[in-house]
């Protein structure tokens, strides 16, 4: 019922998470547009720009809370699914989670480390495309008529990097939340992965919360520090100190905002999905063999290669 009552507000949630990216957009062409125009109206309809922008990170960072309520609320109601269908399957075998069993433990362990394992992973997959495309840009400026405005910029080349890295960076991504619950379901039974459930949920709601606000207070921070008066004397406004940190806040804020915190909805969800699907199978091979023993090994060696994969340096800039 909880869930339902959230879906009611859909359509708020839509136009709030929607109205941020427009504001931004606008403020960003304005930038452009009106760059080194001085007039004052101009200057005034540019600060009102960037009061919205400021306003749009704000909605942004609402709904992004919804949305994670959203996915623990989901979370919870399959971990309840997860409990009855083991017992459907075999009655008594998990009226409760005992945490202070040392599988149970583990499980939570891992499981509470996960979120932080995706998201650590998901910035470095943001901070190679964004190296990619910094690449891109240099290489298409050093031709002179981009600069001298007699040739348009192939923008289809740097938008093609960020989907193809969407793309290709997903799949470590995918391989560890699908593949780790398998594994401690396995190695460590039901009981541990009902533990290992309960981790993600907690760590996971508690690390996207802060990254949602978090990234839309470093990047509002930026824009405040960006409306005081210029006076490198005072460290004030653009080219200051302040500015310089506040614009390294925004770097690191806007993959904790628009990267790292949403995936981890999806990412709680999928490792709930995988665990529910998983578990009747599971309760019923209670005794590894030598089948059960080598599938693990091999989900091991998966889990390994997606964290290698996803840990490569970005390119030298």
């Amino acid at each position: 019922m909880i869930g339902i009552g959230m879906l009611s507000h859909t359509g708020n949630n839509v136009a709030m998470d929607s109205y941020g990216p427009i504001s931004d957009n606008a403020n960003g062409i304005a930038e452009m547009a009106w760059h080194g125009m001085t007039d004052p109206e101009t200057v005034k309809a540019r600060q009102i720009m960037a009061d919205l922008d400021a306003v749009g990170n704000t909605t942004k960072a609402i709904t992004k809370g919804v949305a994670i309520a959203s996915a623990v609320i989901a979370a919870v109601s399959l971990f309840a699914s997860f409990m009855a269908d083991i017992n459907k399957v075999a009655p008594g075998t998990l009226t409760a989670i005992d945490i202070s069993s040392t599988k149970v433990f583990i499980g939570f362990l891992l499981g509470g480390a996960l979120p932080w394992l995706f998201s650590s992973l998901s910035i470095r997959a943001v901070t190679r495309a964004a190296a990619q495309v910094v690449q891109e840009v240099r290489a298409q400026f050093r031709d002179k008529a981009v600069w001298e405005g007699t040739k348009k910029p192939d923008y289809a080349r740097v938008v093609g990097i960020s989907t193809r890295s969407a793309q290709k960076e997903l799949i470590p991504l995918a391989i560890i939340s699908v593949v780790l619950p398998l594994v401690v379901g396995l190695v460590l039974q039901v009981e541990a992965l009902g533990g290992f459930l309960a981790g993600v949920i907690l760590s996971g709601q508690l690390l996207a919360v802060f990254m949602a606000n978090a990234g839309g207070a470093w990047d509002n921070a930026k824009k405040a520090i960006e409306d005081e008066p210029r006076d490198l004397a005072a460290n004030t406004g653009k080219g200051s100190e302040r500015h310089k940190a506040g614009v390294v806040g925004d770097t690191v804020g806007d993959p904790l905002k628009d990267t790292a915190g949403p995936a981890l909805n999806p990412m709680i969800k999928v490792v709930n999905l995988v665990s529910l699907l998983a578990a009747p199978i599971i309760v019923q091979h209670q005794t590894l063999g030598w089948g059960g023993w080598a599938l693990a090994l091999v989900l091991t060696a998966a889990i390994v290669w997606a964290i290698l994969q996803s840990k490569k340096s970005s390119p030298a800039l």
